[in-house]
């Protein structure tokens, strides 16, 4: 058996389909008989057709091949009859496809069926019988019924013998389909009286090898005169129907007619074809009308040969052919066959990805055959026409997973008949994520507030940021980076969690150490590689109030006492003094207020409450008190308020010995007021109780001199400042201009010492060092120095 291979390369425009191989085989092979090598013809290797998952797609057609890919050879599957396959038709082949996967590509393959002497000529009857009259003339045709020989070329009818030749010979004729059409000549006159009865065998022949033969018995009855035959009006006549026409409907008409009159002109009409399909689909009626009885399919039969013939009942008869045209009608729709298809691509697919290979067939002709395919508009991807009806779906632009994530395609692929007739197949395609995006924060930057004096570990705020992508590729973590506040690492101060982006507070903030501060938070994905992405956080720090008001002025030292001087001749709004205090808080927490908690006298004097200023309400007058003590309240604004308290003692007099005497009076009205109560209680105790007298005496004295001795070495003179006339508020701060210490000097061995003081322009402050023990008689008696310019005085200005 020989075996033809023809390898057939043609490049198309998609790189998908690469080349065609044809094979010739002959017919009736048995089960797995070998085929072609199609790995070597391909020039594939047999480890590409495992990986490719090779295949072989035939579409609707039944698989008479199969594909061994472990030796890469075609097969046959099936006993391959041509005769069942193609009928009549060549070349017959078999048309498929052999699909490969990763990446996808598509190998047409074409498999001749050569015919093989399988059949016999076959008669559809095995008989036939004439009634010729005697009266036919020399030359006489009777029509014979044909042969049918499915086989073609040489295998297939070649020629008729007609045996015995007495009486009439064979004549062939070839027609314009190319059979052969049989006529029975008459070329010696009957004479019914010398044999009534003839025994004819029509033979057909084929040429294969070995030949064979098909017979059939032909039987004539001489009849009585009947000189004239029946004769067509055309020799062939023409016709066409439209497919899937009615049944009955008429499709032509034919004539003939006989020159006898009588039973011997009547013609009848009988059709000779020998083919099953052609009887069952047509018959003609004593009228010559031909009628459709059976469907019509122009895809399976585009045209008919019908042999006719016109029969007088004289047993005269003439022949003639029609052919019969099938008219297309639109009525089929576009059969689509996907033939490979990708359920997923990833997002950053280069463009011209091929994403589904398909076919598709329209079995209509001419126009109501030729189909367009096109797809869903708006999406990135467009169909490509590669040849012989094969289409590739492949990507138009980029895609992008974050804008869609799934794609209907919807393939439709038209006719272009009239009406059109369509079809449409659906492919999802999923994209698959690529880490394409970065990290977004939901603000460009951050501004958080937190109060002071908060509880290490305390959440402050949330920062946030989205990643577009899927999955592990949009799983964000959250990374402080490494900076530092003035000097010390940001991780001291604030803390992120990785996963929730929670601020947290590492330590307990000062508002009066730290203000504010920022630093930057990195977000990251867990693609690979990873993408990121930082923003800048600034913590404020706001104020609490935690701080007292503290007093700067006037000074409270614990040893001396410093005491304001007003003079008796000051008139009502007289400053006094002003008491300085600031508030190391902020904003409303260091707003200060100054209030007047308690005085000597309260109608004396006021404090102005936003700027401390001690002033008079009233004229002074001698009535007054030389000493007045003045509690000032310090408050700030916060919630709750904080205060400080700050004593101010005022010295109401003209002149510092005046001053000196009255505070240093201080001492001995305390003594006088205890002397009063031991007289009191001795007194008492004398009329009660002499020996509890006595007792009481002793005790009594023994505390007199222990005080006194208490009262001499530990007495406090006082430090009274003197403001002059002149004196005014500068930049409204309430500081004095000027300064000035008077320092008191005594001995402490005697507990007398003398007492120097100095008299200048500008008085303002006078210092007694408290250490002094100088006993108040001397103080008084050495006032006079104080009256003297040439005095020894010790002055410092600060």
């Amino acid at each position: 058996m020989k075996r033809q291979v023809l390898l057939l390369i043609s490049i198309f425009c998609l790189g998908s389909v690469i080349g065609q191989v044809s094979y010739s085989i002959p017919e009736e092979m048995a089960k797995g008989s070998l085929v072609g090598n199609i790995a070597q013809d391909l020039g594939l290797d047999v480890k590409r057709l495992k990986l490719g998952k090779a295949r072989i797609y035939t579409g609707d057609s039944v698989q008479y091949i199969e594909l061994n890919r472990e030796r890469g050879v075609l097969l046959i599957k099936e006993k391959i009859d041509r005769e069942t396959l193609c009928r009549q038709t060549t070349p017959c082949a078999l048309h498929f496809q052999i699909a490969l996967e990763n990446p996808l590509e598509l190998f047409p393959v074409t498999v001749e069926i050569t015919d093989i002497n399988d059949n016999a000529p076959v008669f559809q009857k095995e008989e036939r019988r004439f009634e010729i009259s005697e009266s036919a003339v020399i030359g006489s045709k009777f029509m014979l019924e044909k042969a049918m020989d499915p086989d073609i070329g040489l295998n297939g009818l070649q020629r008729y013998t007609l045996k015995p030749s007495d009486n009439f010979v064979l004549k062939l004729h070839t027609q314009s389909d190319g059979s052969k059409k049989a006529e029975m000549i008459l070329q010696k006159p009957l004479d019914r009286e010398k044999q009534e009865h003839l025994s004819l065998i029509l033979t057909a022949e084929d040429g294969g090898e070995p030949q064979m033969t098909g017979t059939m018995q032909i039987h004539v009855t001489v009849l009585d005169v009947n000189d004239n035959a029946p004769v067509f009006s055309k020799s062939v006549y023409k016709a066409s129907i439209t497919e899937n026409s009615v049944v009955g409907t008429l499709v032509t008409k034919v004539s003939a007619s006989d020159a006898d009159k009588g039973s011997n002109g009547e013609v009848t009409y009988v059709i000779g074809n020998s083919m099953d399909t052609v009887s069952k689909l047509f018959h003609i009626n004593s009228e010559g009308d031909v009628i459709l009885d059976g469907p019509i399919d122009y895809e399976k039969e585009k045209n008919y040969h019908i042999d006719i013939e016109a029969i007088d009942l004289g047993g005269l008869s003439d022949s003639s052919k029609i052919i019969i045209d099938v008219i297309d009608v639109n009525d089929n729709s576009p059969i689509v066959n996907m033939i490979s298809t990708s359920g997923s691509v990833p997002e950053d697919s280069a463009h011209k990805t091929v994403i589904a290979l398909m076919s598709v067939n329209d079995p209509d002709s001419e126009t109501n055959g030729k189909v367009q395919c096109v797809i869903n508009q708006n999406i990135p991807f467009e169909i490509k026409f590669t040849s012989n009806n094969f289409y590739g779906l492949v990507t138009d632009s980029d895609l992008d997973r974050e804008r869609a994530s799934e794609y209907n395609i919807t393939v439709t692929c038209s006719d272009e008949g009239v009406p059109s007739l369509s079809s449409s197949v659906t492919l999802t395609l999923q994209i698959s994520d690529v880490n394409d995006n970065a990290p977004v924060f939901e603000r460009s930057s951050y501004e958080a507030y937190i109060v002071e004096n908060n509880t290490p570990g305390l959440s402050i705020f949330t920062v946030k940021a989205r990643d577009a992508d899927w999955n592990q590729n949009a799983r964000v973590s959250y990374i402080l980076e490494d900076s530092s506040v003035n000097g010390v690492p940001v991780s001291s101060y604030v803390s992120v969690s990785a996963d929730s982006g929670v601020i947290h507070a590492v330590r307990s903030f000062d508002y009066e150490q730290i203000k504010d501060f920022q630093f930057r938070v990195k977000a990251q994905d867990g693609g690979s590689p990873p993408l990121s992405s930082n923003v800048t956080v600034k913590i404020m720090i706001q104020d609490q109030n935690d701080n007292p008001p503290q007093v700067l002025y006037p000074v409270q030292t614990g040893g001396s006492v410093v005491a304001e001087m007003v003079p008796r001749s000051a008139d009502v709004g007289y400053l006094v003094t002003k008491v300085v205090a600031v508030d190391v808080d902020s904003g409303q927490n260091a707003w200060l207020s100054y209030k007047l908690q308690k005085a000597t006298d309260r109608a004396l004097f006021e404090v102005g409450l936003q700027n401390g200023e001690i002033r008079t309400i009233r004229q002074v007058t001698d009535k007054d008190a030389v000493k007045q003590r003045l509690t000032v309240i310090v408050e700030d604004n916060g919630q709750p308020s904080r205060s400080a308290t700050v004593i101010v003692n005022v010295a109401v007099a003209d002149s510092f010995p005046e001053v000196l005497s009255e505070f240093t009076d201080f001492p001995h009205d305390k003594e006088y007021n205890d002397n009063l109560t031991f007289y009191l209680v001795l007194a008492l105790a004398v009329v009660s109780f002499l020996f509890i007298t006595c007792l009481v005496v002793i005790i009594s004295v023994k505390i007199y001199r222990w005080r006194q001795s208490r009262i001499l070495y530990h007495s406090n003179l006082p430090v009274i400042p003197y403001y002059p006339p002149r004196y005014s508020d500068t930049l409204g701060t309430g500081t004095l201009p000027h300064v000035y210490n008077y320092e008191v000097c005594r001995t402490t061995d005697s507990r007398k010492s003398d007492c120097k003081f100095g008299r200048a322009g500008s008085q303002n402050v006078l210092i007694m060092d408290p250490s002094s023990t100088g006993t108040m008689q001397r103080i008084q008696s050495e006032k006079s120095i104080l009256d003297e310019p040439d005095s020894p005085l010790e002055v410092r200005m600060l």
